[in-house]
């Protein structure tokens, strides 16, 4: 009998990773690898385009007035300079204003999370007269910038005797208004639209009424979207700055994010003042550090929030279909 003749090739089927060809292999994996470095260098160049503001901003701010004026200091400080801190704390009166943010940020958002979430389950859920007219005039409030109804609004407050309190910033809050209260309502309607009846028309078969259907069936329910609506309330309440400036001019109930303008006044002052040499010399404090100084103690409350609910808050981005999936 015939002898037969041995091949080398493997039978038909065998996954080409199992064949004993190593440069293949190696192009497989260089295939597999390639893809994902170029993702994650596209991916690092937009961070830092992002964070590079934040950077320069924290940097600049632990600057001495030497490191400022010296080209050769960009990124690395020779010596951190504390002192700055302290200077954009006493202009700012940080901690009462802060204190001022914190009460209106608090009760603001307070407000849109139970204001906004009703409407956006009565026009989700409801039939109403004037139903499809009211879903209009919530995509209309998001258009339509907040400058171009200010006039109405301060003569509207004027007269309520408003002025110089808080009032004008956490009340229309509480009825679905304020800063961005149209877009959490049209975002709360989004996600109702979206989840079955079924839990809610149980429980009102057992006897519950709105109220108890609302707080016990629906808002578990929507936790997700409330992680995310209060997280971005918390951030335009806590950073608005043109609507308090509009409504509050005493100092002592000024917010945190106007008393920065007090640092920029007083640069102002000292450039005017050292240019026509009137005894401001060049070892001033105050300087674009203390500046800096002052926007970062600003946004570190909202990064320690963000940092504490940034699970949630990516999750709920994910579960409220944002993300446009």
């Amino acid at each position: 009998m015939m002898k037969k003749e041995k091949t080398n090739l493997l039978p038909t089927g065998t996954p080409l990773r199992q064949q004993p060809n190593g440069g293949i292999m190696v192009v497989q994996k260089a295939g597999r690898f390639v893809p994902k470095i170029v993702l994650y260098a596209v991916m690092l160049g937009l961070s830092f385009v992002f964070l590079y503001p934040f950077l320069y901003m924290l940097v600049t701010s632990l600057k001495t007035s030497a490191d400022l004026n010296n080209v050769l200091v960009a990124w690395i400080p020779r010596s951190l300079e504390l002192g700055n801190y302290r200077m954009a704390i006493q202009l700012m009166n940080y901690w009462k204003t802060m204190g001022n943010s914190a009460i209106v940020t608090v009760l603001g958002t307070l407000g849109q999370l139970i204001s906004c979430a009703m409407a956006g389950y009565s026009l989700a859920r409801f039939d109403f007269f004037g139903k499809r007219l009211a879903s209009m005039f919530v995509i209309l409030a998001m258009l339509i910038p907040t400058t171009t109804i200010i006039v109405p609004q301060y003569l509207l407050y004027g007269n309520f005797g408003w002025f110089n309190t808080f009032y004008p910033l956490v009340i229309p809050c509480f009825f679905g208004f304020g800063v961005k209260g149209a877009l959490f309502i049209y975002i709360f309607r989004q996600f109702f639209l979206g989840q079955p009846r079924e839990l809610e028309e149980a429980a009102k078969v057992d006897g519950c009424g709105f109220i108890r259907v609302f707080t016990h069936i629906v808002c578990p329910v929507a936790k997700s979207v409330f992680v995310v609506v209060l997280v971005l309330a918390l951030v335009w309440h806590w950073s608005d700055y043109f609507e308090p400036s509009m409504y509050l001019n005493k100092a002592d109930i000024q917010l945190v994010s106007m008393r920065v303008q007090s640092i920029t006044e007083v640069l102002k002052m000292a450039a005017e003042a050292l240019e026509s040499s009137q005894g401001i010399s060049e070892e001033t404090p105050i300087t674009n550090a203390t500046l800096m100084a002052g926007t970062f103690i600003v946004v570190l409350p909202i990064l320690a929030v963000y940092a504490m609910l940034q699970k949630q808050f990516i999750q709920g981005i994910e579960r409220s279909g944002l993300t446009g999936e």
